[in-house]
């Protein structure tokens, strides 16, 4: 019996489980059913990951032909990382959608598109069939969209939902392209196809065909233009759904890229230059948006995009590592790409988790709306900041791993290549810096106006911390960061063997290695900081009395009636940013004029839009209306109408093939005569 049949039986069993259950038993039907597929999937991928790739073959019938299930190590190294998000995902999810029971009809709908969804997603790490790679692809891209849609009543969501089903389409669309190119010239639909056709072809119409995947596999990865889907989906979707969406979701585009690099024959310093150009951009273009955004999650959701750019740049350094035949680069650069996944999976998913402990306290996620949490929502505080530090780049954290291997790459790039090449890296280390200190301004802004200061606004119901059991995956998640942090090198070992297959014959030595030595020295120290405060905090508490600590209010310099609206709101705190930036923005003003001496209170808003949108979205769909307008005229609602223009394309069909049929027999009858 084949592997892939035991996922099946498992995922068909659990799934009539919650049609024939109780609506609140879902989410533990649910559970149990990631816990499964979770469990066996992970006991291969690791040995995988280890060395141990696995191969099983499926008689896909005369449609599909074989279909071979390949896990390597890159495979496998994605199935780890996506297995351990979504089953935090679950385990948040079921608690969070208890919040929604006998108020929402699709329950039971959303904990079956979970458990699809999670399928899915394995089978696109495992299937090498391109024809059975659509299929998986197109179904996890429709229970994505249920997912994202789970409060359809909202027009908002139901926009957003139908926008990421579209660009998704076009993301199969230029898939499909790819595929069928290949197997027109080579009778095949294995990937390994690819690689040959790909190698018995000119460069330059290689790199084409690599286009043609990468932009396909950018637009679920969300670089930049690609980007737009990610901003609207994941402020509507539930917070568990946007943390798998942003954790694991998005980084199908960055596997499919990265298989993409195996399979095309193709120059990988030329590659290793363009995907660098356009992870720069988008690095930069998605922390620029993040820190004007109002809305907590469309600011995480603009952060997913940042921080694809910084996966992109790891990748396009391994790339030019392997250009230039230099194994420190190649492995700095993947290995940095691909911890990179990992890490951006933990604290993003950790944010998100926040960002619902948030919304189901005070029903709204616009950041000017908040203030003082911390005081009414400690853990969900301190599990925000460490997530804020970690996706910052901050030691001790997972993130500060991450990216440290990237920028020693870049370091180390400098002495070793051209002109061109030093110079193309040290702007890339420009670049990561610029990502790095925007991103930290703009966690400083998110966590400083939702969790200190006053509470600016009266909210109906009392805000109070969530349970314990809804914390539990947020402690869980900070726990690998932690570990992350720590012992770098246990997860670097473990890369050994996905980085070896874009390396080939460069050989990784040992000393390359111990670049995490150092990066554990900073992590140890960062931590013995951290714990000499904590004892010196102890030891106070203990040794000063109680009686002699006297509190009272701060000097407010003479004004006695302070009230939160004097405090900063996320507008005023970038507000010198922005108009440095304000070139690059769209700002939408809604502001009234002060009238009079006494003025009655005035309400100001800015909203900011994204430019390449409004360029690349916006005005193409304009003049498509333009277009389209006069036959709108067609749609006139009634059915009868429908069915007369069925009739009408029917007889026109008949009446061309009639024509066609006279026009051959006129032919006929001239040769003939």
């Amino acid at each position: 019996m084949s592997l892939s049949f035991y996922f099946v039986c498992i995922t068909v069993i659990f799934v009539l489980l919650i049609i024939f259950s109780k609506e609140s038993w879902s989410g533990n039907i649910a559970l149990l059913a990631v816990l499964l597929n979770a469990t066996l999937s992970s006991y291969i991928a690791f040995n995988a990951v280890l060395g141990q790739p696995f191969l099983e073959v499926i008689n896909g019938g005369s449609i599909f032909g074989d279909i071979p299930i390949r896990i390597d190590a890159l495979s496998g190294w994605f199935i780890l990382m996506m297995n351990f998000t979504v089953l935090t995902g679950i385990l948040y999810g079921r608690l969070y959608i208890n919040h929604y029971l006998n108020k929402s009809a699709g329950i039971q709908m959303h904990f079956i598109s979970y458990i699809i969804n999670h399928l899915s997603m394995i089978g696109i790490f495992c299937v090498q069939n391109s024809l059975a790679f659509l299929y998986v692809w197109e179904i996890m891209s429709l229970s994505s969209f249920i997912l994202v849609i789970f409060e359809y009543r909202k027009p908002e969501a139901l926009r957003a939902g139908i926008n990421f089903l579209i660009q998704s389409h076009v993301c199969i669309l230029l898939l499909t392209i790819g595929f069928i190119w290949v197997s027109s010239h080579t009778n095949s639909y294995d990937f390994i196809a690819i690689a040959q056709y790909s190698a018995s072809i000119n460069p330059a119409v290689s790199f084409v065909l690599f286009l043609v995947f990468f932009i396909g596999f950018s637009i679920k990865a969300g670089f930049v233009p690609f980007h737009t889907w990610l901003p609207y989906a994941h402020p509507v979707a539930p917070s568990h759904v946007s943390g798998v969406m942003s954790g694991v979701l998005i980084k199908l585009g960055i596997f499919g890229i990265l298989r993409t690099l195996l399979l095309v024959n193709q120059n990988y310093l030329t590659i290793g230059y363009f995907i660098l150009a356009v992870s720069i951009i988008s690095g930069l273009y998605g922390v620029i948006l993040a820190i004007i955004q109002h809305d907590l999650k469309k600011l995480l959701a603009y952060h997913s995009i940042e921080n694809i750019g910084i996966i992109g740049m790891g990748i396009g350094l391994g790339a030019i590592g392997v250009g230039i035949q230099s194994p420190f680069l190649a492995f700095a650069g993947f290995a940095g790409a691909l911890l990179h996944t990992l890490n951006h999976s933990l604290f993003k998913s950790l944010l998100f988790y926040g960002a619902g402990n948030i919304y189901q306290a005070i029903h709204t996620l616009n950041i000017d709306s908040m203030g003082g949490l911390i005081k009414k929502m400690p853990q969900t505080a301190v599990l925000f900041l460490i997530a804020a530090m970690a996706i910052s780049g901050l030691p001790p954290f997972n993130g500060f791993i991450s990216e440290f291997i990237i920028y020693q790459g870049f370091f180390e790039g400098i002495h070793l290549g051209s002109i061109t090449i030093s110079t193309v890296l040290i702007l890339s280390i420009i670049a990561l810096v610029l990502i790095g200190g925007l991103a930290l301004l703009c966690f400083t802004k998110a966590f400083g106006i939702i969790f200190l200061g006053q509470q600016r606004k009266q909210f109906d119901q009392e805000i109070s911390e969530s349970e314990t059991s809804k914390l539990l995956p947020g402690y869980l998640v900070v726990i690998i960061i932690l570990i992350i942090g720590l012992f770098p090198q246990i997860f670097i070992n473990l890369l050994i063997e996905p980085v070896k297959l874009f390396t080939g014959s460069l050989i990784i030595d040992f000393p390359v290695l111990k670049m995490t030595d150092n990066l554990q020295s900073v992590s140890i120290v960062t931590w013995s900081f951290i714990v000499a405060i904590a004892i010196i905090s102890i030891i106070k508490k203990i040794v000063v009395p109680k009686d002699r600590i006297i509190s009272s209010p701060t000097w407010g310099c003479g004004y006695v009636a302070p009230n939160p609206k004097m405090q900063y709101t996320a507008s005023s705190y970038v507000r010198t940013y922005r108009k440095l930036i304000a070139p690059l923005l769209i700002m939408n003003k809604k502001e009234e004029d002060i009238k009079g001496v006494f003025s009655s209170p005035i309400h100001s808003e800015t909203h900011p839009y994204d430019k390449i949108e409004a360029i690349f979205i916006d005005l193409p769909l304009r003049y498509l209306n333009k277009i389209l307008a006069p036959f709108r005229v067609l749609q006139s609602g009634y059915v009868r109408h429908y069915v007369l223009y069925g009739v009408i394309f029917i007889f026109v069909i008949l009446l061309f093939s009639l024509l066609n049929n006279a026009w051959i027999y006129l032919i006929n009858l001239l040769k003939q005569i």
